[in-house]
């Protein structure tokens, strides 16, 4: 059994990230920000919002705001006919709804092969975005999701 004090170095060593795909370009989310995962909703529009919100969706009793990340990253829309899936998680007390392609599988990574953005990076992924981690045949874009939210609407 481990003690708190080895539980916590291994945390320091390590983080665990839900991959999901936009676009083609796998992205990971920490998975202590993940609330749920979601196959696609039903979303009501809401008149006036900016247009990388979707509209909202009812979760278990909860009014949850729906972001189209496509949208939020100026990406090509959906083609017609493709499914999406939404990643819930919660950002200063307030559930929202990441739409993205589809969800992958949860990975843990070592802190130590963590990079910071590399200047190459796209613009719009920077600004949401604490740094990569390069995996074996692919480049996966940490999402910072307060930074992603943060910037809805402005």
């Amino acid at each position: 059994m481990h003690d708190i004090a080895e539980e916590t170095a291994l945390d320091s060593i390590s983080k665990d990230y839900l991959t999901i795909m936009i676009a083609g370009q796998r992205f990971g989310i920490e998975v202590l920000q993940v609330q749920d995962v979601l196959r696609e909703q039903k979303v009501t529009r809401i008149p006036l919002a900016s247009s990388e919100v979707a509209g909202s969706l009812n979760l278990r009793g909860r009014i949850v705001t729906a972001i189209d990340v496509r949208k939020k990253l100026n990406l090509p829309d959906r083609q017609e006919g493709d499914t999406s899936m939404s990643v819930v998680v919660e950002h200063e007390d307030e559930l929202f709804s990441l739409i993205i392609d589809r969800v992958g599988e949860v990975i843990s990574l070592k802190n130590e092969v963590f990079e910071k953005n590399p200047g190459t990076l796209d613009s719009a992924w920077k600004d949401i975005s604490t740094g990569i981690y390069q995996l074996q045949d692919d480049l996966l874009v940490i999402v910072d999701v307060s930074k992603l939210l943060d910037v809805i609407g402005k």
